[in-house]
């Protein structure tokens, strides 16, 4: 179906909200009314509603209609590049083997106090997500949860006490990719500096020793407690997060950190004693990195492979 048309239905009822034709409460025209109005297919006005209904816009009714939702933001083709680039990770990071099943999560900030982030919607996998999937969720909306178009348990709880707590962290990346969490699962999770990616991590990994069940509750808040500054958490017995700026240099962290628990976990299964650099060379090689910082290039190499290749994560 062309992201096109139901952008139409999407952008119709938006600018009706906005001009306040549809006030909170009322019920909007038919999915047949608006398929007349419009000059598109039921289906496509059925899709347009999803859209806004998993953006806490709408809310259907079972045998009254489709309502406007109260408190709730009106998006218009906002926060677009944030959408893509959120898309475009997810993309990657199942092309990459990061995901795992339609488990993990990522999110972004997308106000100053970054309480309001999007997120992935429970039950898509990585491969299949779009830029118009994404939820937009509040962090102090105590009502989340009870909504139809919740998210999934741990990725509300885990996510939006990340996001209070660590307002720094505007893209935040959480994954089991295979060699983070073998290094999580290790008694020393140290990242060892023993070659260049992984000096690029030296003294710039928060580390978890306290792993004390899944991420919900108490355990999501101590989670949040511990990033710091730093762009990495390793989470003690789970797998790995990495926050930053932009969704950018979160996926080069996360990308690199992978790789980097890659070789130091080859080098473990040689049985051979590890050449460490030194104090000196690792932190300045670590600070070489933040200093060179290729992550836009890097992410905008991703987007353009997207482009031929899967051009309906923009949808």
């Amino acid at each position: 179906m062309s992201q096109k048309l139901y952008q139409n239905v999407i952008d119709h009822i938006n600018d009706k909200i906005a001009s306040e034709e549809y006030k909170t409460g009322d019920f909007i025209p038919s999915e047949s009314q608006l398929s007349r109005l419009l000059n598109v297919s039921i289906g496509t006005v059925r899709k347009g509603i999803d859209k806004l209904e998993y953006n806490h816009i709408l809310s259907r009714h079972h045998g009254k209609g489709t309502c406007v939702k109260s408190n709730t933001p009106i998006v218009k083709n906002d926060f677009r590049n944030e959408r893509v680039d959120l898309a475009a990770a997810f993309r990657w990071a199942a092309r990459l083997n990061m995901h795992e099943a339609v488990a993990n999560h990522f999110s972004l900030a997308i106000n100053e106090s970054g309480s309001q982030f999007l997120l992935n919607p429970i039950g898509m996998h990585f491969s299949e997500i779009c830029a118009s999937d994404l939820l937009v969720i509040d962090a102090n909306d105590k009502e989340t949860m009870s909504q139809p178009n919740a998210p999934d348990p741990t990725a509300w709880a885990i996510h939006s006490a990340l996001h209070r707590n660590n307002p720094q962290a505007r893209c935040i990346l959480h994954v089991h990719p295979k060699y983070a969490t073998i290094l999580s699962s290790l008694d020393d999770k140290e990242m060892k500096p023993i070659d260049q990616n992984t000096m690029r991590f030296y003294e710039r990994v928060s580390i978890d020793k306290e792993f004390s069940g899944m991420g919900l509750g108490k355990e999501a808040e101590r989670l949040s407690t511990l990033l710091g500054e730093n762009p990495v958490l390793l989470m003690g017995n789970h797998g790995v997060l990495t926050a930053a700026k932009t969704v950018a240099s979160a996926f080069d962290e996360l990308y690199y950190f992978e790789r980097s628990c890659q070789t130091l976990i080859g080098a473990y299964q040689t049985g051979k004693k590890l050449h460490l650099a030194s104090h000196k060379v690792a932190k300045k090689t670590a600070q070489q990195w933040q200093d060179y910082d290729a992550s836009t290039i890097h992410f905008d190499a991703l987007k353009r492979i997207l482009d031929k290749e899967e051009p309906d994560y923009k949808n």
